[in-house]
C-alpha cells in the first residue's frame, strides 16, 4: 500500500458500535504536515470536536479525539484507524475506538471519504 495523504479529505460515518456518538451526519475535515493527522468533526450528536493523530507508512492512524456532545458532555477518547482505498480512491477508514471518559466502553466504526462536485 503506498503512503496516504489525508490532507483537506473529508468523510462522513457510515457504521458504528450502539455506544458510539459517530452517525452519518457527522463530517470530518482532516489535515496533514508530514506524518502528523489533525482535523475537526460536527453533526448529529457532536455539537463540535476535534482529533490529533500520527500516520504510519501505509497511512494506519494512531488517534486521539475529543468532542462535545448535543448534552453539553465533554467526551475524549483514543483510536486505531485502518484505511482502505475503494476501487473509485476514495478511502473507507476501518476505526477500533475506545472511550478515555465516561464508561470507557469500546467499539468499531466506518467512516468513507466524501467527495464533494
Amino acid at each position: 500500500m503506498h503512503k496516504i495523504n489525508y490532507n483537506d479529505r473529508k468523510f462522513c460515518g457510515v457504521q458504528n458500535t450502539p455506544n458510539g456518538e459517530v452517525s452519518g451526519d457527522t463530517v470530518f475535515h482532516y489535515r496533514q504536515s508530514e506524518d502528523v493527522v489533525w482535523g475537526t468533526y460536527q453533526g448529529g450528536a457532536v455539537i463540535m470536536g476535534t482529533l490529533i493523530a500520527t500516520a504510519d507508512h501505509v497511512g494506519h492512524l494512531d488517534m486521539c479525539y475529543q468532542h462535545v456532545n448535543q448534552n453539553g458532555e465533554l467526551q475524549t477518547g483514543k483510536c486505531h484507524t485502518r484505511p482502505e482505498v475503494l476501487k473509485d480512491g476514495r478511502l473507507r477508514l476501518h476505526e477500533t475506538w475506545q472511550w478515555t471518559s465516561g464508561d470507557l466502553s469500546s467499539g468499531e466504526s466506518i467512516v468513507e471519504e466524501i467527495v464533494e462536485t
